[in-house]
């Protein structure tokens, strides 16, 4: 499903029209972005949580030249499903 898809399900979901529901949906990505982006983590009971993971400086090698590079510190974003999600996905 890509997003157009899901603006439609949304919308019909919802009864709204398809317009509300783009920007519904836009409006729930951009917070939980911003909410990531302070470093707090979003918890939806039933769905999952969003949060930071801090991924440390580490060394790796080029697959092409087989030399050895140095692999900056970074904060990735992680998502761990909840019990209820994992649940329909597995039934």
């Amino acid at each position: 499903m890509n997003k157009t898809e899901l603006i439609d399900a949304i919308a019909s979901a919802a009864d709204l029209p398809k317009a509300s529901a783009g920007r519904a949906l836009d409006a729930v990505l951009e917070s939980v972005s911003d909410a990531l982006a302070k470093g707090d983590q979003v918890a939806l009971v039933g769905f999952g949580t969003f949060s930071v993971k801090h991924r440390s400086a580490r060394s790796g090698r080029n697959p092409q030249t087989g030399a050895t590079i140095e692999i900056a510190a970074s904060n990735v974003p992680s998502f761990k499903a909840g019990k209820a999600l994992k649940g329909a996905v597995n039934s």
